[in-house]
């Protein structure tokens, strides 16, 4: 006789550790990383402030700024699955090697096209006003991230991680 193999079986077996009825959600890593990038966007407003003075909470929604939140994002997703899983796992390695693409991309192409929208909007406001790109919404110049607003934000992301860590386990 064939034995059949049901959803709730076949759930158990690919389940990582046991579902506990807890405030927390599951999946740790995903969790960390989350909370990591909603505080690295909430503490631009005060970065900000702390730079120019003034008070913008659009910078809780923008990209660009202190601390960079995709770094933030993608290093506490790794630090998660490193604490979690351990170092020498395959998801740890995919993690780590997604959190250098995307930190990279930040400090090269993303922070380079913002200086580029920076002089083409100094090029569009210098044009007369008869000019037919003369009246043109101005680009988006807060793109990229400086290295050291990467750094601030990879490692808010492992302390989000390892605070986490240590009080769900």
């Amino acid at each position: 006789m064939d034995e059949v193999m049901t959803v709730a079986d076949a759930s158990s077996t690919f389940r990582a550790y046991p579902s506990d009825p807890s405030i927390m959600p599951s999946n740790f890593p995903l969790v960390a990383a989350f909370l990591a990038c909603f505080l690295a966007q909430f503490l631009k407003i005060f970065t900000h402030w702390f730079k120019e003075k003034r008070w913008e909470s659009r910078k809780m929604l923008s990209s660009g700024g202190m601390p960079s939140s995709h770094s933030a994002l993608v290093t506490a997703l790794a630090a998660a699955i490193g604490l979690q899983e351990g170092l020498g796992g395959s998801a740890f390695a995919i993690a780590v090697i997604l959190a250098c693409v995307v930190m990279y991309d930040a400090t090269g192409v993303r922070l380079h096209a913002g200086r580029q929208a920076e002089l083409l909007n100094q090029i569009v406001c210098e044009l007369p006003p008869e000019h037919p790109v003369a009246n043109v919404r101005p680009l988006r110049d807060s793109l990229g991230h400086t290295p050291l607003q990467v750094l601030a934000g990879s490692l808010l992301g492992t302390a989000v991680a390892y605070f986490l860590i240590s009080f769900t386990y």
